[in-house]
């Protein structure tokens, strides 16, 4: 039977739970790193608590989407900065 003639009428509509859990089961490759970064830059992130290097991350992770060729637009960026 073709498609156009199926009778949906009785079915319900399909709706997205409420209850999503979005990247429950995805867990990214993490690798060691040594970082050296000014000392009230890391005293700020670690008042943040236990999970000071995650929150890092997401902000070196938001940073990436919206430069995603590593070319800041950012005018504070020093020269070369990126470059490689």
């Amino acid at each position: 039977m073709p498609d156009s003639r199926i009778d949906y009428s009785d079915a319900p509509k399909a709706r997205r739970p409420d209850s999503v859990l979005v990247g429950k089961f995805y867990r990214p490759v993490k690798q060691l790193v040594s970082l050296r970064v000014d000392a009230d830059v890391l005293a700020w992130f670690r008042t943040r608590g236990k999970k000071y290097q995650t929150y890092m991350n997401e902000v070196l992770r938001r940073e990436m989407q919206t430069y995603p060729r590593g070319r800041s637009q950012n005018p504070a960026t020093p020269p070369g900065f990126g470059t490689q």
